[in-house]
């Protein structure tokens, strides 16, 4: 028989894929290339199912004989692997982005003698409208924890940004741009000790509490689906620090870091110009490893943040830190550094690697802030964080926006920075 190809996501299944699926039947032996999550990841956000889940459900769909895996967005590198006869599509990639791999797809099966038929798509139903009809139920924390390594595993390299509130967090859940062809968006929340205590006009010096962070950190939940990494400062007392991961973990947090300093906090961005003290080794350790013991599932990650560039300490104790802190039982690293360039974090992300390729490798290039995320992932980079854009972004454009109604005495002036009153009632659900 002809052999037929059909490429899909398959993580939410509607009729408009049953028909397409029953078309291909028409045409020969149906085999399903199903979207590996690292395909997907290149276009869309991480599926809710794993390729697994998603490969056998579609292997139970009647008419289909065969799944395979499609490594690649693109069709082409699979058609040219199987050379089927007919490959059968959606009319809509004919549009936006999708209209590149329409064309490679097309050149592909014309190597030999192919035929792509297309089919008309089916309206009033698509799987993002299904994904944020999903959205406004729940995430199971379940769900949300393990979301991130997930998408460290599809992707490589993930791009986690700060929020300070669930207005932020939606904000963040809901920015998406194409970029080469490529849709970008970003796949996770930061909660910053810095930015939590700054919107709350409190100093960055663990002054607000754990209680209410997590407080904050639920109401982000209610209304968003993507992981979070909870920044934790130095963590507290081992002690204490035992029972906030249980609380973390509870709660659906994915990782959490913690620095090794003691004493009062003070923002590592100020380095040795204000008093700061690094934790030993052995204290430190011993409170990963604390931690350790305390979470219960394989998903919730502890990250060790290490101070030593920061307090100019040099690369060998940065190293020596990083190795001792991984047997401790740490599941990745953030190294961190105040410089402009990204020299010294460079240069310890490939010692590092030299020693692990599995643990996670993270940073946080508020200071040097020219490189790149590929640049990063070269590096062997996991997680890229942007530590507090949002609510540095937000400070100028509100106080601009006073100071335009202080100047005129009017609002008229301020109004050009302001959303209008209808794009504030429909931005939340349920507020019309």
């Amino acid at each position: 028989m002809p052999i037929v190809y059909v490429g899909m996501t398959a993580d939410i299944l509607h009729h408009g894929h049953i028909n397409i699926l029953e078309h291909a039947a028409q045409y020969g032996e149906v085999i399903v290339g199903v979207l590996t999550d690292a395909a997907v990841a290149m276009h869309k956000r991480q599926p809710y199912l794993t390729f697994e889940q998603r490969k056998k459900i579609v292997e139970n769909i009647k008419g289909v004989n065969r799944v395979v895996a499609q490594e690649e967005w693109d069709y082409a590198p699979t058609l040219r692997k199987l050379r089927p006869d007919v490959m059968v599509h959606g009319d809509d990639w004919q549009r936006g982005h999708q209209r590149l791999y329409r064309e490679r797809a097309i050149a592909a099966m014309n190597e030999w003698h192919g035929k792509v038929v297309e089919i008309p798509y089916t309206h009033a139903v698509s799987g993002r409208q299904i994904y944020d009809q999903l959205r406004t139920l729940e995430t199971t924390p379940d769900m949300r924890r393990d979301a991130l390594r997930r998408a460290i595993a599809a992707k490589g390299l993930v791009s986690i940004m700060e929020v300070h509130s669930p207005l932020s967090a939606l904000v963040v859940e809901n920015a998406r741009v194409t970029r080469n062809g490529r849709v970008h968006e970003f796949d996770g929340f930061w909660s910053s000790s810095l930015t939590d205590s700054t919107v709350r006009g409190k100093p960055d010096t663990e002054a607000v509490d754990i209680s209410t962070r997590l407080q904050g950190i639920n109401e982000i939940f209610e209304v968003t689906t993507k992981p979070l990494i909870m920044d934790a400062d130095t963590g507290g007392q081992p002690e204490h620090f035992y029972l906030h991961v249980k609380s973390m973990e509870r709660l659906g947090i994915s990782a959490v870091i913690i620095e090794d300093k003691t004493g009062l906090k003070k923002n590592s961005l100020f380095g040795n110009d204000v008093a700061q003290t690094q934790d030993s080794i052995k204290a430190f350790s011993t409170k990963i490893a604390m931690g350790k013991q305390a979470k219960l599932t394989d998903e919730f990650m502890i990250i060790a943040r290490i101070e030593s560039l920061i307090l100019e300490k040099g690369m060998a104790d940065a190293l020596t830190r990083a190795k001792a802190y991984c047997e401790a039982g740490a599941d990745g690293i953030m190294i961190h550094s105040r410089q402009q360039s990204p020299d010294e974090v460079l240069e310890f992300c490939a010692k590092f690697r030299n020693f692990t390729k599995e643990l996670y490798l993270m940073v946080v290039p508020t200071s040097y802030n020219t490189i790149t995320e590929e640049e990063l992932r070269q590096a062997g980079v996991n997680v890229c964080i942007y530590a507090n854009h949002m609510l540095r972004a937000a400070y100028p454009a509100m106080m601009e926006t006073a100071k335009d109604v202080l100047r005129t005495g009017r609002a008229l002036e301020a109004s050009k920075r302001c959303l209008s009153i209808q794009e504030i009632l429909e931005l939340i659900p349920g507020t019309k």
